[in-house]
């Protein structure tokens, strides 16, 4: 056996699954995880010695590549002044200014630990935005394990939500509609039947984790408007298409997008129309 096997082994009997992340467990591609040792520019090297192009990047966050002199001196400065306070810190506001001041259309930021503390964080204040319940999600689409987002699709292009994970309640999920990704038809299906009971519409402007389907020219405006139209906010939940790692960052083709989406008509009534994004 191979050293990652072993410590696969070892670590399943430690750790539920033997990982400490579903998306690391390999499972879904017949594998088994690669254990890693370090890393260095585009490539990471396991247990075994072996090195291997690094094309996942950290599942978002390494878009200058792995241990960058840059980042690891800054790292290092940081952590020789304290590792946590549990308070605010001057950082954490130049950290803001310089996100907001990169994309023009983000007025603020919110720092989170995770990809799911983001998605449900403006999942709750759609809802206490707007007063309603429901919301839209894509098949395919993967926003964190929420419980109103660990639903799965039915065979119609419109379906109350059915939990596809052991211990989410059905209660939770039936405000989780599932629409099919790039077809705006049956995302104005679920408004016609709820024209007044959804909050929002959240989706990957890239659909990453069905084989990264990019969205029709006409998808992402489509939901802006669909939105728009009937009172709802639109989450762009949104890493592939972000700094700066893709032409659409450069172009500005998705730049109007990325971003919490109030609606045109509200923007008055919620701090000054200012628009969040939750940095995980």
């Amino acid at each position: 056996m191979s050293k990652s096997e072993n410590l696969y082994s070892a670590a399943r009997e430690l750790i539920p699954g033997g990982v400490n992340s579903p998306v690391r467990a390999f499972t879904g591609v017949g594998g088994t995880p690669l254990f890693i040792e370090k890393a260095d520019g585009a490539y990471l090297y396991d247990v075994d010695g072996k090195a291997y192009i690094d094309y996942v990047g950290s599942w978002g966050p390494m878009v200058l590549g792995h241990n960058h002199p840059a980042i690891r001196n800054a790292v290092i400065e940081a952590a020789e002044r304290g590792l946590s306070f549990g308070a605010p810190t001057e950082m954490e506001v130049k950290m803001a200014q310089l996100v907001t001041e990169l994309v023009p259309t983000m007025d603020m930021v919110r720092m989170v630990n995770s990809g799911t503390e983001a998605t449900m964080s403006a999942i709750r204040l759609a809802r206490g935005f707007t007063g309603r319940d429901k919301i839209i999600k894509f098949e395919g689409c993967y926003h964190g394990h929420a419980d109103c987002l660990l639903v799965k699709a039915g065979s119609g292009a419109l379906t109350l939500g059915q939990p596809n994970s052991p211990g989410v309640p059905a209660d939770f999920a039936k405000h989780t509609l599932t629409c099919t990704y790039n077809d705006l038809a049956s995302v104005r299906a679920a408004f016609e039947q709820y024209p007044q009971e959804i909050a929002c519409i959240i989706v990957e402007p890239v659909a990453g984790n069905m084989n990264c389907v990019p969205p029709l020219p006409e998808f992402l405006p489509g939901l802006r408007a669909l939105c728009d139209e009937f009172g709802a906010l639109l989450i762009i939940d949104e890493v592939m298409t972000g700094f700066p790692r893709s032409a659409s960052w450069r172009t500005g083709l998705l730049r109007r997008s990325a971003r919490f989406n109030l609606p045109r008509q509200n923007h008055r009534r919620w701090n000054a129309g200012r628009r969040i994004r939750w940095s995980s």
